[in-house]
């Protein structure tokens, strides 16, 4: 079988700022067909901000794609902005853009901390969503977190790069890894967040991909990129996610498990391992669950792209009135 690959460049044919508060405006922008069926795009981190290749995993002819950078990431302002910034302030946010976007229901996917996103969304909004597209699930719980931040998880994995990752809080006295880059993150000076943002976000992309990608490590260490990734991610996952619950996702799963649900995991997953995505896919009676064999976190890996592109293919015709 011929793999699928990501459909060709095109440029966006809107950018735009939306005032979502009185502090945050969020930039986004719609590529592909501008009467086609909407598609919205969910970046992870939180905090990595939208990068071209996203478009691509859609058919320009076929959807009307839109892909806002989420409060603090990316084009969005202000930048690496902690205050106001929570869970309940990104899906209100994704809530008011498609009003303000004129859409009736659109398909979403995110990846990661976009698919955490993607489901929060749609547990409050069910009736916005056509269809769920996610990858590297993410629920947002304590077993999930330990097993990125603490010793025992990833870190037997990547025992090389955790070294890099806890040189920055060596000796730290705070109650664990997390608070202790928060408080670097946080009240650090301008040098010290900045050392602290590139060994977050070094740690993220050295253990995303199947093989290693030097290109991924310099794009997310940019000084701009690792700031973004490295003080709101850390805000989120210090505050576990703003969940109200540490089930809260697989708790609600009943309010959206009539929307179709293609889940993407990769089988070498080590930020997301693959357990999350099979409890998801067993509490929700209409997902499909592909595993892809030589997948790992990243969704640029051949075969993720494959089925992520594959599952937009299958989504196309999820509904047939005018959006």
């Amino acid at each position: 079988m011929t793999r699928k690959t990501l459909f060709p460049e095109r440029e966006p044919y809107k950018t735009d700022y939306l005032k979502v508060s009185g502090l945050h405006s969020i930039h986004y922008e719609e590529a592909g067909n501008p009467v086609g069926r909407p598609a919205l795009f969910l970046h992870g981190g939180p905090g990595v901000g939208i990068l071209p290749a996203y478009r691509r995993f859609f058919d320009p002819e076929h959807y009307r794609i839109i892909l806002p950078d989420q409060r603090g990431a990316g084009r969005s302002r202000p930048h690496a902005e902690l205050r106001e910034n929570t869970t309940a302030d990104l899906v209100e946010d994704l809530e008011k853009l498609r009003h303000h976007l004129g859409v009736q229901k659109w398909i979403v996917m995110g990846g990661s901390w976009g698919s955490t996103l993607a489901l929060c969304y749609a547990i409050s909004h069910p009736d916005s969503v056509a269809g769920i597209i996610i990858r590297g699930v993410f629920l947002g719980r304590e077993s999930e977190i330990m097993w990125l931040h603490d010793t025992g998880g990833a870190s037997q994995i990547f025992p090389d790069e955790w070294e890099k990752y806890i040189a920055p809080i060596e000796g730290h006295t705070y109650g664990n890894n997390v608070e202790a880059y928060y408080r670097l993150l946080t009240e650090g000076d301008a040098e010290t967040q900045l050392a602290a943002a590139r060994a977050w976000s070094r740690w993220e992309a050295a253990t995303m991909t199947l093989l290693p990608d030097e290109a991924a490590l310099e794009e997310m260490t940019d000084e701009r990129t690792a700031v973004s990734i490295g003080r709101i991610e850390c805000h989120y996952t210090f505050n576990r996610f703003f969940m109200k619950s540490n089930n809260y996702i697989l708790d609600n799963c009943g309010n959206i498990s009539h929307i179709p649900c293609r889940i993407v995991q990769g089988r070498h997953d080590i930020i997301c391992p693959v357990i999350s995505a099979w409890e998801l896919h067993k509490a929700l009676s209409r997902s499909e669950l592909r595993i892809v064999p030589d997948g790992a976190h990243s969704p640029m890996d051949p075969g993720m792209v494959h089925e992520l592109v594959q599952a937009t293919e299958d989504f196309r015709d999820l509904w047939t009135s005018k959006q």
